[in-house]
């Protein structure tokens, strides 16, 4: 996500950050890599304008010039700007306070829109949320179908009706309905376009006038950049938007998209996805946003994601196994299951300070996620429970027989347990205290 983005502004606020003192010509400098680094981004133009003199004003305030630390200064000072660009602020979502709270989900076809509004009914579920989702475009071919098909995987409710209703009629229904069953959410999911055309925005807005909505979330799709910000004004001449999904932010979006649509079209982002799995919407913070981009990582999010995924007794089980050196392959292969669970293990690894360049790293993201770590997982599988919990027991004819089994070589075997047992006395060293040099590569992954 925004890798050439993160590497050009890496380049350019180094410029600054290099100097004990920072003065006027080296600021100027530092922006005009920093504008053309946002605009090959495809930022909008004025954005880019407004953004820089931003940054250059509060650069070379007498706080900075006077700082003892001016470069670090400096790029606190984008990253404070990059965040009052996204919007400064999370937004949530507005509730109902009479009945369910109605969620209309509009953009053009091919944005994700439909994905969006069964990974928004997840995203209500996880919070204790009662949503009911809505299939309400009966203009795209087995649209209905495939949110039936979503709805039944996260376990949330459809109504669908035939084609021949109208969607008006079929949104008034679905909020009837959710009203009578006690649902606390709508989430409408609504027909999409190639492009913005007349008919389209009509039904909208009959939708819209027929149900209330107290959310209406443009789905913008960051692959497509400034047009991304071009519909979403439009829809929003239209159709008012409260809010904002950006999609796609794991494919090539270069982030003009992400870093321009607030800005241009007044409406707050509300969430973000960056994968095409069926998971809960990421709520969007804004400043989280900015540190990813500055190559800060985002802890906060990384905890977040790690609470969810991993049972504290489990977690104390661990910590004790480590203390006592008992920490077998099962175990370990049981912790790799619970950090696969967080999403791709790059984005993870993205999200560690100062480990960004690291997974944008092609090697790297082939090691994390690509058969290198098949491979692991078939050579631990392939051992004995005994063996798992006691792999020095582990001898040549065992060697042969798991690489046979696992289809990999004894080589490869050899490799693993080698580069396990230095995790493994790591871990007890950092038990009790006392940290020995770093290990090698575990099994082509930087760190283990």
């Amino acid at each position: 996500m925004f890798d050439r983005l993160s590497e050009r502004l890496d380049a350019a606020l180094k410029r600054v950050t290099r100097r004990g003192v920072v003065r006027e010509p080296d600021v100027d400098e530092a922006l005009r890599e920093v504008r053309r680094a946002l605009l090959e981004a495809d930022v909008n133009f004025r954005v880019v304008k407004e953004f820089t003199a931003a940054v250059r004003e509060a650069a070379l305030g007498e706080k900075v010039l006077q700082s003892v630390t001016p470069g670090q200064l400096v790029i606190k000072i984008v990253h404070d700007e990059l965040t009052k660009l996204l919007g400064s602020e999370s937004v949530d979502l507005t509730r109902s306070t009479d009945g369910p709270t109605v969620v209309l989900v509009v953009g053009l076809q091919g944005s994700g829109k439909t994905t969006s509004a069964a990974k928004l009914a997840l995203q209500l579920q996880k919070r204790g949320e009662k949503p009911l989702l809505a299939a309400a475009d009966t203009k795209r071919p087995a649209a209905v179908e495939q949110l039936v098909t979503l709805g039944d995987q996260i376990g949330v409710p459809i109504h669908r009706e035939g084609s021949e209703s109208k969607v008006e009629h079929i949104a008034r229904n679905a909020v009837d309905k959710a009203r009578t069953a006690g649902q606390s959410f709508v989430v409408i999911d609504t027909a999409g376009r190639l492009q913005i055309d007349g008919e389209m925005m009509d039904e909208i807005q009959r939708l819209s006038k027929r149900v209330k909505p107290h959310e209406v979330l443009f789905v913008a799709d960051a692959m497509t950049g400034q047009e991304a910000v071009a519909v979403a004004t439009e829809f929003n001449q239209r159709v008012p938007l409260t809010g904002l999904v950006l999609t796609k932010l794991d494919g090539d979006a270069r982030g003009g998209a992400a870093l321009s649509i607030r800005s241009v079209t007044g409406v707050p982002i509300k969430f973000m996805t960056s994968t095409e799995q069926l998971e809960p919407l990421e709520v969007f913070h804004p400043d989280r946003l900015a540190s990813r981009i500055l190559g800060m990582g985002d802890v906060v999010t990384l905890v977040e994601q790690a609470q969810e995924v991993i049972d504290e007794e489990s977690a104390l089980e661990l910590e004790e196994k480590i203390r006592k050196a008992s920490f077998g392959l099962d175990d370990f292969l049981e912790q790799l299951e619970q950090v696969k669970k967080m999403g791709p293990l790059s984005r993870v690894l993205d999200m560690v300070p100062g480990m960004g360049k690291l997974a944008q790293n092609r090697d790297v993201k082939d090691a994390l996620e690509g058969d290198q770590m098949s491979r692991i997982t078939a050579i631990i599988l392939s051992m004995t429970p005994y063996e798992r919990a006691h792999p020095e027991l582990i001898d040549g004819s065992r060697r042969r027989r798991i690489a046979a089994g696992s289809g990999t070589t004894a080589q490869d075997v050899n490799q693993l347990l080698n580069q396990f047992r230095e995790m493994r006395e790591m871990m007890k060293a950092l038990a009790g205290g006392k940290l020995p040099g770093m290990p090698g590569q575990f099994g082509g992954i930087p760190g283990f």
